[in-house]
């Protein structure tokens, strides 16, 4: 924020303020049970991506949602978050680019705030970016039902990543598979994807 100091010295007022704009804008949600902020797999994945994307302003948000058991409670509250966020940034900036990103429970909030916007809205969106998307029987019985899909017209934009044997998007056994996304290089592959989908 510029600061504007009054001095005995005639001078006229400012005309124009910086712009509040961002080249980039990067919204994601954390995973089940983390703890407020973008998650550990939400921050690695910001940081690589803006590591390239340099020369490029970039704003971060974090989906503000409780990220607990209460997945058809949570996640809904978290798309209502996210989706009034993304619209917003849409509204006032509409040059800037949005990638949306989501781990575990996080992905379902995408799917949802995708499904509630406006049609024009995708026409905004880059990319998005998922990290065990919950898609397997496994996850389907926690949230009760089938599972919130994302829109169509953000599906060719979409990486999903999913790690092998990962129990909550293949119905795998190893759970630590579900924690490794940092450390298989999956969040680098899904920022290099975003950021030739911007460039």
């Amino acid at each position: 924020m510029t600061t504007w100091t009054l001095t005995s010295v005639p001078m006229a007022a400012p005309t124009a303020s910086a712009d509040p704009c961002t080249d980039v804008s990067i919204v994601f949600a954390r995973g089940t049970h983390q703890e407020p902020g973008l998650g550990n797999v939400g921050q690695a994945f910001v940081d690589d991506l803006t590591s390239q994307l340099a020369g490029r302003s970039v704003e971060v948000y974090a989906v503000n949602y409780p990220a607990n058991d209460d997945y058809r409670h949570s996640a809904p509250s978290g798309a209502d978050d996210a989706s009034a966020h993304i619209q917003g940034t849409v509204a006032s900036c509409p040059s800037t680019k949005i990638v949306l990103g989501g781990y575990s429970q996080g992905a379902t909030v995408i799917n949802l705030a995708s499904t509630q916007m406006a049609a024009p809205v995708a026409d905004h969106v880059a990319a998005v970016a998922y990290f065990g998307e919950p898609s397997s029987g496994f996850s389907s019985a926690l949230w009760g039902g089938p599972l919130p899909t994302i829109n169509p017209l953000y599906s060719g934009k979409l990486i999903s990543q999913c790690a092998p044997d990962d129990p909550i998007c293949t119905g795998g056994g190893n759970i630590m598979a579900h924690v490794a996304y940092i450390e298989n290089g999956m969040t680098n592959q899904a920022a290099t994807f975003a950021a030739n989908r911007i460039k």
